[in-house]
């Protein structure tokens, strides 16, 4: 315990830039040393050290860190000049992946399970600190961007919650791009006793002005939510503030949603949005369709209709923005509903969590074969009792 007792006590008046060389002048208590922390990149491509300790970025793809990021696990290897043993540890923040922490032990360590396990907790307690200590200053964020964001991607950020959370039924996995100039695109979600509360948000046109309406209906959806209010109010109070707010110059399209996390019983409004996909059986594709409501902010004299279908244990949920649909392979096809919802399907036969999906899936239409992005893209993958939510934590915990 004085491990971590010795941790929390140095870093109560610690600045966020210090938090590496404590955590890795603590670790030495346990016989660790070239203790570096690596915090994912916005692409979630590169792990970026934090901190002067010289060491250089590293791939999350082919690397053993990457390994360790991408699996959730503790990976362990020979150390770097043959002798002894380093570990890849994930840093997890309950479940969202943030990055990864090296350390490394002589050759007459012994580094058993035991070990293993202690080193484990003591990156996830780093990486609770890192959460904590990222509120009052930019070291972290300055290391997790590659390049410079847009005034507009700062607001949107700022406001979205993290890129996934999971329970004991459910794991939620969002995606938002493009990282660094995404100026019309949102999502939110929120998990309230046995209900998953879900939206996403497309704001006409791009950059600052629309990430403004994207913004503003965020927020004026979680007003309505926290208020109680039921889908069909919440759509007619975000209808009212969008249409009062940017009256006949903006709109916003929207599905907004409620998931029953005992029943599976969904519920939903489409604002004149993409439909919802379902992934049944790791191979059936199940669009979601419904009489569309109008987009928020244009006066219409119609009440919302709320749909409902029940999921099946297993079952993945994908709401998503048009930006996906309409990205464009090489030979200028789109990729379409159909390419959107076959790609979820090959990942989750692979055995994909879905963080891990959307993360290729970002992979995929941006640096790869589907020839990158036209417009915005944000997605929101929900799995319902697929069994997968331990996946998502290292086997020491388990």
């Amino acid at each position: 315990m004085d491990l971590f007792d010795e941790l929390l006590r140095r870093t109560h008046l610690s600045a966020p830039s210090d938090l590496a060389g404590i955590v890795a002048g603590q670790a030495a208590a346990i016989g660790a040393g070239d203790v570096v922390l690596y915090l994912v990149d916005y692409e979630q491509a590169v792990l970026m050290p934090l901190g002067d300790a010289g060491h250089p970025p590293l791939s999350v793809t082919g690397t053993l860190a990457g390994r360790a990021f991408r699996t959730t696990s503790v990976v362990r290897s020979a150390g770097e000049d043959g002798g002894g043993e380093r570990l890849w540890l994930p840093l997890l923040d309950g479940t969202e992946r943030m990055g990864i922490m090296a350390m490394s032990f002589a050759v007459d360590a012994g580094v058993d399970d035991r070990t293993v396990a202690l080193c484990e907790r003591y990156a996830h307690l780093a990486a609770l600190l890192l959460v904590t200590k990222s509120a009052y200053g930019d070291a972290f964020e300055r290391i997790r961007r590659r390049g410079r964001m847009t005034i507009a991607s700062e607001l949107l950020w700022e406001l979205v919650p993290p890129l996934l959370f999971a329970t004991d039924r459910v794991a939620i996995a969002g995606m938002l791009e493009p990282c660094y100039d995404n100026g019309g695109d949102a999502f939110d979600y929120a998990v309230n006793e046995d209900t998953l509360h879900l939206g996403i948000f497309d704001a006409m046109g791009h950059g600052l002005a629309a990430a403004g309406v994207a913004a503003f209906g965020l927020s004026a959806y979680r007003h309505s939510r926290r208020g109680g209010d039921d889908l069909a109010e919440t759509y007619a109070a975000m209808d009212d503030a969008v249409g009062g707010q940017f009256p006949g110059e903006r709109y916003v399209t929207a599905v907004i949603a409620r998931l029953d996390l005992d029943s599976g019983r969904l519920s939903w409004i489409s604002a004149g949005h993409p439909p919802p996909l379902v992934i049944r059986d790791g191979r059936h594709v199940l669009p979601l369709v419904a009489p569309p409501s109008t987009p928020l902010g244009v006066e219409t004299p119609l009440a919302p209709e709320v749909a409902e279908v029940s999921l099946e244990p297993g079952d993945l949920l994908l709401l998503y923005t048009d930006g996906l649909t309409e990205a464009r392979g090489d030979d200028g096809a789109m990729f379409g509903t159909d390419g959107l919802g076959q790609f979820i399907v090959r990942e989750a036969a692979a055995g994909q969590t879905a963080p891990e999906t959307l993360r290729r899936l970002r992979h995929a239409i941006v640096d790869g074969a589907l020839g990158g992005l036209r417009d915005d893209a944000s997605a929101l993958l929900v799995e319902w009792r697929r069994g997968t939510e331990r996946d998502l934590m290292p086997q020491s915990v388990l």
